[in-house]
């Protein structure tokens, strides 16, 4: 049994559980909320979640883990078997996550947890954005998945990944970067997938909790 540790308002923690999922791997979620304490330090060395319990071992990095889980696990796989277009499936999560993901994270403090960015971030983060969603454009297909006609890794990696870029930039812009492109019909799609909706609705409990657990942690410090 593996043992996902995380809290399910993270969408690097939904992406190893949509894997996991998709896989039909058995698995069971542990509460981790990113204390800082010496008990998660000791399990995740920078302090950051998802990582899992696999054969008595941890491993963390969500990269890391859903590509041991598809080499662990070759039932439903969800690369191609073919090395090139596992390939280009694999640049298409190192797309989303270095070249979008990352950079709209620059804008979260402000977009939904009621910080502010600097000027200069805010600039920076929308010229990146805006060259790397058109970027970007040349390598989804959208057909009708990501990568192509075949469900795989980068769905379970865009569906967790794309709505935060697009809200974000939205919020802070009044702009979505990622409107040239039918990404909201593409995650109405992926919605309708049985993994997808329980990851749906465990995320908005999560979120409620995440919301409880900081305001609890504000009034104690």
């Amino acid at each position: 049994m593996i043992s996902l540790y995380g809290f399910s308002a993270s969408n690097y923690y939904n992406k190893v559980k949509l894997v996991l999922l998709e896989k039909a791997i058995p698995f069971e979620e542990k509460l981790q909320w990113l204390d800082g304490s010496p008990a998660l330090l000791s399990k995740s060395p920078l302090g950051k979640i998802p990582f899992i319990e696999a054969g008595g071992q941890l491993l963390s990095e969500s990269q890391v883990i859903i590509d041991y889980l598809e080499s662990a696990y070759p039932q439903h796989p969800l690369l191609p078997r073919d090395p090139l277009a596992a390939a280009k499936v694999r640049e298409l999560i190192q797309f989303m996550e270095l070249h979008l993901e990352l950079v709209a994270r620059e804008l979260y403090g402000e977009a939904f947890f009621g910080g502010k960015a600097s000027d200069e971030t805010k600039d920076k983060a929308h010229r990146l954005l805006t060259r790397n969603a058109a970027a970007f454009g040349k390598l989804a297909r959208f057909a009708p998945h990501i990568g192509g006609a075949d469900f795989s890794l980068a769905d379970c990696v865009a569906f967790v990944h794309l709505p935060l870029v697009s809200m974000a930039s939205r919020a802070v812009y009044g702009e979505d970067v990622l409107a040239p492109y039918p990404v909201k019909d593409y995650l109405k799609m992926l919605g309708e997938r049985p993994a997808f909706q329980r990851v749906i609705n465990d995320r908005k409990e999560g979120s409620v909790a995440l919301q409880k657990w900081r305001a609890e942690r504000q009034a104690g410090s």
